[in-house]
């Protein structure tokens, strides 16, 4: 939940195989020759043809004589481009175990996803009751969208409660990961998650937020964030961003993290490691001091790189006693001014397309999708910024 900005295989062909020849098992049997010994005779013949000279009869009748058996046969193991073979030997049993492991992970990688149609809105249950005992934002009941207040400052008993917040937002959200499997629908991983929430004592930060009706989001494939948990199913191949926010003991903590759903593609596995790589790299700039346009240089930066699109539309904030606060990350290049302070905690949380696309926000007034269908990940964390770096503090 965020404020907006107004607010490769190689294919070949081939086939190789690897053999073993034994040797005879007793010396060869020469011809006498009548000028030379036997031995002397091998000795000259193999001198010659290490010269270059034709090598003499006895020579090559003895040495490049066929085998009286031929080698044992060998078994074939076939990879992932068709027809293509390796023969393997027995005493080259290690390679034939490699191939095979190979190919039975590459068979599983290989294997791509269906091409999903565009998403739809599906059905969206009843808002989930939070117990009376739990504190609820001052935003809860509202359906106007709260004004985004100044900086704010922690001192140490802030960054403890921050602490704690972040950490269950954590916790939360590796739980929430492990409900990630094809036909599990975003409103079973939503109903999941508000148990623990509330179990742990707290509130989930986005229910009721500007009458946000779940208490995650769930933004599957071209969703680009604030997806709204309904009864739309998980497929394999799908990829789905959980973000999670909780309000504990009167702070907010806030992380998200894209998963994939069963198997995926070597492509979809690249632009989720680019995607997640960018959010390191603007959490690596950030220290007491520094800029905050650079966080933006260097997440576009990297995006760019690896050919994918940064959205600009929705950006990092400051979090603590209020849900939205200054200073807001702007995630692509920009030329801001405003320096970093310590004590400062806000959050970095960069969307990256695979394409260049504008976004679209259905009628629920909230879920955002690529215009072209591209899909879309994101991975987001809270940081507290110190004199020397920064600590994450939703990281496990």
């Amino acid at each position: 939940m965020k404020p907006t900005r107004s607010q490769g295989k190689v294919k070949a062909r081939f086939s190789c195989s690897v053999g073993f020849i034994p040797f005879p098992s007793a010396p060869p049997r020469l011809n006498p020759d009548p000028s030379l010994s036997s031995a002397s005779s091998l000795l000259m013949a193999g001198l010659g043809a290490g010269l270059g000279a034709r090598p003499s009869a006895a020579f090559e009748a003895t040495c490049f004589r066929p085998l009286a058996s031929p080698p044992r046969p060998v078994r074939s193991v076939k990879l992932i481009v068709p027809k293509r073979c390796f023969t393997v030997s027995s005493r080259l049993a290690w390679v034939e175990d490699e191939l095979m492991e190979t190919t039975k992970s590459q068979e599983q990688i290989s294997v791509k996803s269906k091409k999903r149609p565009p998403l739809r809105r599906g059905k969206v249950s009843p808002q989930l009751p939070v117990p009376e005992h739990i504190p609820r934002p001052s935003y809860v009941g509202s359906k106007e969208l709260p004004e985004l207040c100044k900086g704010q400052l922690h001192d140490a008993q802030g960054i403890a409660g921050m602490r704690a917040a972040c950490k269950l937002a954590a916790r939360v959200l590796d739980f929430a990961g492990t409900l990630v499997k094809p036909s599990v629908t975003t409103n079973e991983i939503d109903a999941a998650v508000h148990n623990m929430i509330i179990e742990a004592g707290a509130y989930p930060s986005p229910l009721g937020y500007r009458g946000f009706p779940k208490s995650i989001c769930t933004s599957v494939n071209e969703c680009v964030c604030h997806g709204v948990p309904d009864s739309t199913q998980l497929q394999n191949g799908d990829i789905i961003n959980i973000d999670v926010n909780v309000f504990l003991n009167g702070y907010h903590g806030g992380t998200s993290k894209t998963f994939v759903c069963g198997q995926v593609d070597d492509s979809i596995k690249h632009f989720l490691k680019a995607a997640e790589e960018c959010l390191e790299k603007g959490i690596s700039v950030c220290r007491d001091g520094v800029n905050y346009r650079k966080i933006g240089k260097k997440i576009s930066k990297l995006a760019y790189f690896y050919g994918y699109y940064v959205v600009e539309r929705f950006v990092g904030h400051g979090i603590g006693t209020m849900y939205h606060s200054e200073p807001l990350i702007l995630h692509y290049a920009n030329e801001n001014s405003g320096r970093m302070v310590a004590g400062q905690i806000f959050t970095i949380e960069p969307i990256v397309t695979m394409e260049k696309t504008e976004c679209v926000t259905w009628e629920d007034g909230w879920t955002t999708v690529t215009a072209d269908g591209s899909w879309a990940a994101q991975f987001e964390h809270t940081i507290l910024v110190t004199r020397n770096g920064a600590e994450i503090l939703t990281k496990l």
